[in-house]
């Protein structure tokens, strides 16, 4: 069953963009350059701290995958960094065939990992980073530092060991260009630094060492964490318990140590007439689409909806990206996790349908809102 109706707002969507360059950082990550033509100008137009959402296909299979952005708007172009994961599909894909010339498809900027505040000819910003956490921050230092002469920019920066550090070459240009704005601290877990406190995996207590001595918490206007679950809740809990602000803190994921639960194509699902079901109606793009979906089943909204609208847009399925935001206009559903959604998002009414699940027998999203 389908209906139509005209919402006049598009959503982010998918362009086929030519890869530029494909530059190493690491022994195991890559910057991939794309060129934007005059044409998509603005559909990737951008603020740093957002990312795209890649597809490609893989050995005959649609894979997608969101990366942060690691440059400030630049016309013409866009860069993202990628680090080979464990086992990643898409990463050492990337890492191993991905070259110049080649052609993949790239969803317009999305993500709220954004400075919040109004003004930047002033402040003291800090951003708190892990592997390839780093490549948001990127760009957000490089803007930052460019749009004043008297704001600062620190970062701290852990990694294992020193060959591990991405970007190395363009933190080096920071600190020569800003050698009093910029300042940076690398904590390897692996390798011993001169200074104690900046030696060993980051723990509380390490953590709360670097804030009495080497970051004034005080001081700072506001703050970028970016890197895993574990290490972003750490900082959040200690920041929160030395009186900043929530408000203050801005923070992005790059993994959550879970499989994705949510689905990735709409498989098959045969509806049984005597098992009870739930209504999906799903908005996209101004076209209204309604699935059926057996309780039994256990469906997400995301994978309910990819059977009758495969269009509809999502990346890392875990919870994380928060490509498949989408709000709720009627009937009631259950997240399952949530690192993307900011508090006001959830209050109006909005969910990753790739961790929401119908709790009602009739359930209308809109991805249009």
């Amino acid at each position: 069953m389908t209906e139509v109706r005209t919402t006049g707002r598009r959503r982010a969507r998918f362009h086929t963009l030519r890869v530029a360059d494909v530059r190493p950082l690491t022994a195991d990550a890559v910057e991939v350059t794309f060129t934007v033509p005059e044409a998509l100008t603005d559909a990737f137009d951008y603020a740093p701290g957002q990312y795209v959402a890649l597809r490609a296909t893989i050995d005959g299979q649609e894979v997608r995958r969101s990366y942060s952005i690691c440059r400030p708007p630049t016309p013409g172009m866009l860069a993202v960094g990628i680090k080979r994961d464990p086992g990643g599909r898409f990463s050492s894909w990337a890492q191993t065939q991905l070259r110049p010339g080649d052609e993949i498809d790239v969803m317009s900027p999305q993500g709220t990992f954004v400075s919040m505040r109004p003004d930047v000819s002033t402040g003291n910003i800090v951003g708190i980073a892990a592997g390839s956490g780093i490549t948001p921050i990127m760009a957000l230092a490089a803007s930052f530092l460019a749009a004043s002469d008297t704001s600062t920019f620190t970062l701290l920066y852990t990694n294992r060991s020193s060959t591990d550090v991405m970007f190395v070459d363009e933190l080096a240009d920071l600190k020569d260009r800003y050698p009093t704005r910029f300042a940076i601290h690398h904590v390897l877990s692996r390798e011993q630094r001169t200074a104690p406190v900046l030696s060993g995996r980051i723990d509380e207590d390490r953590l709360r060492l670097i804030l009495s001595s080497l970051v004034r918490p005080e001081t700072v206007d506001e703050w970028f964490l970016c890197g895993p679950l574990d290490l972003v809740q750490l900082c959040r809990e200690v920041l929160a318990s030395v009186g900043v602000a929530a408000a203050d803190v801005r923070f992005e994921l790059f993994t959550t140590g879970e499989a994705p639960s949510g689905g990735s194509g709409g498989t098959p699902v045969v509806v049984r007439d005597d098992e009870p079901v739930r209504s999906i109606e799903v908005t996209l793009d101004g076209t209204s689409a309604t699935v059926t979906s057996p309780v039994s089943a256990h469906e997400s909204i995301l994978t309910a909806a990819l059977r009758a609208r495969p269009d509809v847009p999502f990346a890392c399925a875990g919870g994380v990206c928060g490509t498949c935001r989408a709000r709720v206009v009627s009937g009631s559903v259950h997240m399952t996790e949530n690192y993307a959604l900011e508090p006001d998002e959830l209050e109006r009414g909005y969910v990753l349908t790739c961790q929401s699940h119908p709790t009602s027998d009739r359930v209308v999203v809109d991805y249009d809102v």
